[in-house]
Order: structure tokens, then C-alpha cells, then sequence
């Protein structure tokens, strides 16, 4: 599947606090990304049209425009992925936010390790949906055009349920998800079951790839599941 070379990729941080800017371009320019600041929404919204950004990492305190409205234009303007930042961790902050079209959601302080596994993740989410080309991590194949993920080359039976699951795992293959994560993104922001739904439905999937040991979709005590790459 072809990928984005980081020497092509654009990344937009937005932030009024310049400690904060300066820890992520110096982490992100070692990775070899191209990285631009802006310390305000209007700056974000200019430089945006000019380096037409794959990523931007926004803050939503900011000086003028706040995150949210930023998001909402940016979203407007650029076809872009936007990882908001707050210094508090409410569900109705990261709601408003994933609802104007902010695509993940970090609260400070935060390791530069988990930035760049969000980062990564979004590049490979973003490829996948621009070539409709077939995913692979480990011993799965994701093929979203056809709605079909095969493993060890065999195509599994999946409710959409556990499709959208099993999808939104693969892609971010390595990355610790967390229960309340994923029920937001598989079963909608509005969804007033409880958490327990996503073991239930982490069983179906183990049951179909006859993961008994748990060694393919591993739990992380504490923070969520992960897909493990082989």
C-alpha cells in the first residue's frame, strides 16, 4: 500500500504556548516531518491555505479563534487530520470536538511516543481512504472497498459490528485503544450502553481468529486493546 514519505508530509502545530510548539516541532523534525507553527487561529487558518497540511495538531485555547471554530474551517478548506489538545480531559470537550471533524483527541500532558503513534495512525487511516488499497498488519488483510478482512488469507464471517471494530484495530495496529474510545468510534458519541458491550464483542472477534491466548488482539490492563503485528 503505498504510504506518504515523511519528507512529504506536512504537519501544522497550533498552540499559543511556545514550550509546548517548540517540544513537538524539535520530536516531530526528528522524525522527519516538515513542521510549521502558528500561535493563533487566524495564523492557523493562513498558513493552513498556503502548506495545506496532512496533520494538524491544534490546541483549543487559543488566542482570537478558539480550537473548535478552527476545526470547523480548517475542515471546510483542506482535506486534513486534525489531533485537538486540551488541558482537561471531559467527555463534552472531546465530544464537541470529534463533532466539528476533529479526528482524535489528546489531553496534556501527553508523551511525544503517544503523539507519534496518533500521528502514524492518521497518515495510515488517511492512505487507506485516499487509495482504497488493501491494509495489511500482521496476519490480516483489510480490504474497505469490499468490506472484507481476510486473515491468514481466509475471509471471516463479521457482523458490521465487529467489522467496524476489527477495522478501526487494524488500522491502528501497535496503538493502545481504550474501551471508551472505540465506543465512540464504532458504536457513535451517543451510545448509552455500557463499556463492558466492547469485551463481549472483543470475544466474538478472538472466537473467529481463534485467538485463545489472546496474543493477536492483546488487553492492556488498565488502558484499552491493541492489535499486535506479527
Amino acid at each position: 500500500m503505498p504510504v506518504l514519505s515523511k519528507d512529504k508530509v506536512n504537519i501544522l502545530v497550533v498552540d499559543d504556548e511556545i514550550n509546548i510548539t517548540e517540544f513537538i516541532k524539535m520530536g516531530l523534525e526528528a522524525e522527519g516531518f516538515a513542521v510549521y507553527i502558528a500561535y493563533d487561529g487566524n495564523e492557523a487558518i493562513e498558513l493552513s491555505k498556503k502548506i495545506k497540511p496532512q496533520i494538524v495538531i491544534l490546541d483549543i485555547m487559543l488566542p482570537g479563534i478558539n480550537g473548535y471554530d478552527v476545526c470547523s474551517i480548517l475542515k471546510t478548506i483542506i482535506d486534513t487530520s486534525v489531533i485537538m489538545l486540551s488541558a482537561k480531559d471531559e467527555i463534552d470537550d472531546r465530544v464537541k470536538g470529534l463533532n466539528l471533524g476533529a479526528d482524535d483527541y489528546m489531553v496534556k500532558p501527553f508523551s511525544f511516543k503517544e503523539l507519534l503513534a496518533r500521528i502514524n495512525a492518521r497518515l495510515r487511516n488517511n492512505s487507506l481512504d485516499v487509495t482504497s488499497a488493501n491494509f495489511v498488519a500482521g496476519d490480516f488483510v483489510l480490504k474497505d472497498e469490499a468490506h472484507e478482512i481476510l486473515y491468514k488469507n481466509v475471509l471471516l464471517e463479521l457482523s458490521p459490528t465487529e467489522y467496524n471494530l476489527l477495522k478501526l484495530l487494524i488500522i491502528n495496529k501497535g496503538i493502545v485503544l481504550s474501551k471508551s474510545s472505540i465506543l465512540e468510534k464504532v458504536w457513535g458519541y451517543d451510545f448509552n450502553g455500557e463499556e463492558n458491550i466492547v469485551e463481549v464483542y472483543i470475544r466474538y472477534i478472538r472466537d473467529k481468529i481463534g485467538d485463545k491466548e489472546h496474543n493477536i488482539i492483546r488487553t492492556i490492563r488498565g488502558a484499552g486493546y491493541k492489535v499486535v503485528e506479527k
